[in-house]
């Protein structure tokens, strides 16, 4: 239920319950053998389940956690093209957010379907079972370490996604510095932000598919070791 593009907030509860539901009796004829057996006590039974849930919320969790590079590339081209405070309903966040981010978001997710990523996920979540057996309980230590990791892996991609941007932002303010002091009378701020707007946009919208690969090839990645 926390996984991108199933778990969006525009999904109805219903239907992202059932689907879980779903890929979970799925799930569990695949990996049927390599379940422990059924305890014969009813709170172990309990306590294993729970352990499962929590095991499939922190892996969903990770996923949700790759998005936010989007976020992050979002938020900064909006701070470079001076639309940082345009703000839209994003769906995959649940909140208001950059116009530029939401935008992001939303391709991201169709890119998922129409590349027939999410049927890697559904894999992975096959494959998690080799990662950490049914029964068993995950060193806190290392999941820690792996939850830090992709942290920093989102922050990251998402700075090397709003790279031309960044780059055109440094450019243009840099001449900007320089023509307001030559012409301190002129309030060049003023007068250049339309040129800011367009020329973010006109780069943005020339690198999204440069922006986009950046982002689908980390995710695409970190599915395919979970496999």
């Amino acid at each position: 239920m926390l996984l991108p593009g199933f778990g969006e907030i525009g999904v109805p509860s219903r239907i992202r319950l059932g689907l879980a539901l779903a890929v979970s009796l799925i799930v569990g004829n695949i990996v049927g053998d390599v379940l422990p057996p059924m305890p014969d006590q009813v709170s172990v039974f309990a306590a294993l389940v729970v352990q499962e849930v929590l095991i499939g919320l922190f892996f969903g969790a990770l996923m949700r956690m790759m998005m936010s590079g989007l976020v992050v590339a979002g938020q900064v081209a909006g701070m470079q093209t001076g639309l940082a405070f345009a703000q839209s309903f994003d769906p995959s966040q649940g909140q208001q957010g950059a116009i530029l981010a939401a935008f992001l978001n939303l391709t991201a997710v169709t890119m998922i379907f129409a590349t027939g990523l999410h049927h890697m996920f559904l894999t992975g979540i096959v494959g998690t079972y080799a990662i950490i057996p049914a029964g068993s309980i995950p060193m806190l230590a290392d999941v820690a370490k792996l939850g830090t990791e992709v942290v920093a892996q989102s922050f990251r991609v998402g700075l090397q996604m709003a790279a031309p941007l960044i780059a055109f932002g440094l450019i243009f303010y840099l001449a900007l510095g320089v023509l307001s002091r030559l012409m301190p009378q002129v309030q060049i701020f003023f007068v250049a932000m339309p040129a800011n707007v367009f020329a973010g946009l006109a780069i943005f919208a020339i690198s999204l598919g440069a922006i986009l690969s950046v982002w689908y090839q980390h995710i695409e990645t970190f599915v395919q070791s979970l496999n």
